[in-house]
């Protein structure tokens, strides 16, 4: 095996060391596999998991970040998911919210479709895109030590901030959220906000 297959980074493990201890973190989940690896870590009310709408967990995290500007936004989301949605880069880097972190999970792979590659197995470099764009703190996370260094990063850096997490292709369990999009939007918003009657 060569490649993403080998890469030394694994993604339920990633989510897990991101999220540890981090109670107060709003959390926007792309559709699919980080969906599942934030549940794996914990299913939680202030987590966001996206079950469809493929290319809008960046731009649900800015719209959340703009009206939370107190509050750590974390978006996880994937490389085909965020392939989907590169433009709403450009407009994270125009409005600047500080509290806006993006990690992207780049398994090099469309895992919802047969694990095809993306792009990024092309080449194509997220971390250099978010850059060109104008979010001023980018990276890419390459190994567990490398993802260590960058937590801080991640939790607390003023931002908006990009990171490239290279994570290993691999097929995993499932481990899903609620599938109810009215549910997760309504024990967010009470997690969030507290009762509204």
């Amino acid at each position: 095996m060569t490649g993403a297959e080998t890469y030394p980074i694994r993604r339920r493990l990633a989510a897990a060391r991101i999220l540890e201890g981090q109670d107060r973190l709003l959390v926007v989940a792309g559709l699919g596999s980080t969906a599942w690896d934030i549940t794996a870590a914990g299913d939680r009310a202030l987590n966001f998991p996206l079950w469809g709408a493929m290319g809008g967990a960046v731009p649900l995290g800015l719209g959340l970040a703009l009206a939370q500007p107190r509050r750590r936004v974390v978006v996880l989301t994937g490389d085909g998911e965020m392939l989907m949605g590169l433009g709403s880069l450009a407009t994270v880097a125009v409005q600047a919210p500080e509290n806006l972190a993006i990690c992207v999970f780049d398994n090099e792979r469309y895992g919802e479709t047969g694990m095809q590659e993306t792009h990024t197995a092309g080449g194509a470099d997220l971390a250099s895109i978010a850059a060109g764009c104008g979010i001023p703190v980018t990276g890419l996370i390459t190994t567990p030590d490398g993802l260590d260094r960058a937590l801080g990063t991640i939790r607390e850096t003023p931002g908006p901030v990009f990171q490239a997490i290279k994570v290993r292709a691999e097929a995993l369990d499932f481990a899903l959220p609620p599938k109810d999009g009215v549910t997760l939007k309504d024990r967010f918003r009470e997690a969030l906000l507290g009762r509204q009657d």
